[in-house]
């Protein structure tokens, strides 16, 4: 059989080595091919909600995605199989999995040009309530698994000297006068702490950074399969409870936001010569930070005699 190699020669070869090489041949097209034109995106927590739209949307618009899930089969179920589109099944909270999983998409597609660090869940109940267990766990995923991606994807932007790095934080890591959720809020806010810093680490390089804020989507987000709660609830926490009540049968299905504006939205952004590193997405997330800026305001000018009371003395 005669196929045709990347420089157009002709190469007379055996079938017995066809298949191989036409994964071979398909592997360094695709190299090519997105290193020249559409940039590749690495998502994580792809299988649903905001993920899943994003992933949608980067495929319909010719985009190279790779997209990561505890269970690769809900992404082949959602996805289908596409060219460029590599759906792996990985544990973002075990370094050395996020590591394989790196290592995998460069191979595939020879870059990583854009990381949207997805992954995450919700977990209500009180500070009390909530075992070691419980909040450790919410902080590998949410806190742990973004410094993992990040780890293993920076150096390869780093030697580009391009890339783009979405955090996917939450409102509630700007506001988290929520009760019941403190331990997710903290996860949140934790994100938002390390992605400014990571900003101005990786702008020399030619990277940039947006820190994400979104408000309620409406997505799977707060239904009972996804949102997490306490094991041992205390009876006496009943603001805790209606709060829980409230975000999963009443907010729950009603929220005001569209994934797939978010999804474009996301998009647009990584378009852009100058990109903020700071954004919220979502009119409630707007006022919610309005709120929040304005309280803190008016805190600290309150107390700003205590404040600014600790210098020494200045010697005349």
């Amino acid at each position: 059989m005669i196929i045709h190699d990347l420089t157009t020669r002709s190469v007379d070869l055996p079938t017995s080595k066809i298949g191989g090489l036409a994964i071979f041949v398909s592997s360094i097209y695709l190299k090519q091919k997105h290193m020249k034109s559409q940039k590749v995106w690495f998502v994580t927590g792809a299988s649903k909600g905001l993920g899943l739209n994003l992933v949608k949307e980067l495929l319909d618009q010719d985009y190279s995605v790779v997209a990561t899930s505890r269970t690769k089969q809900a992404l082949e179920d959602e996805i289908g199989d596409q060219e460029n589109f590599l759906p792996l099944e990985v544990d973002i909270t075990d370094d050395s999995d996020v590591a394989r999983a790196v290592l995998s998409a460069i191979d595939y597609f020879g870059r990583i040009d854009v990381l949207v660090n997805n992954a995450g869940y919700g977990q209500t109940g009180t500070l009390e309530e909530l075992s070691d267990l419980e909040a450790r766990r919410n902080f590998e995923v949410n806190v742990f698994g973004s410094l993992n991606a990040i780890r293993h994807i920076a150096p390869h932007m780093r030697r580009q000297q391009s890339g783009h790095i979405f955090n996917i934080a939450s409102i509630g890591g700007l506001a988290g006068n929520y009760p019941a959720f403190g331990v997710y809020c903290s996860t949140k806010f934790a994100v938002a702490g390390f992605t400014e810093a990571l900003a101005v680490e990786m702008e020399p390089f030619g990277v940039h950074t947006t820190l994400v804020y979104p408000g309620y989507f409406r997505t799977d987000f707060l239904s009972e399969g996804s949102l997490h709660t306490a094991a041992n609830p205390i009876a006496a926490y009943v603001t805790a409870r209606e709060n829980e009540a409230t975000h999963l049968h009443q907010i729950h299905g009603n929220q005001a936001n569209d994934p797939q504006k978010a999804a474009t939205l996301l998009i647009e952004l990584s378009t852009l010569e100058q990109p903020p590193v700071h954004f919220l997405m979502g009119e409630d997330a707007y006022e919610l930070a309005k709120n929040k800026i304005n309280m803190l305001t008016a805190e600290i000018e309150k107390w700003k005699s205590y404040t600014v009371s600790t210098g020494f003395e200045q010697s005349v």
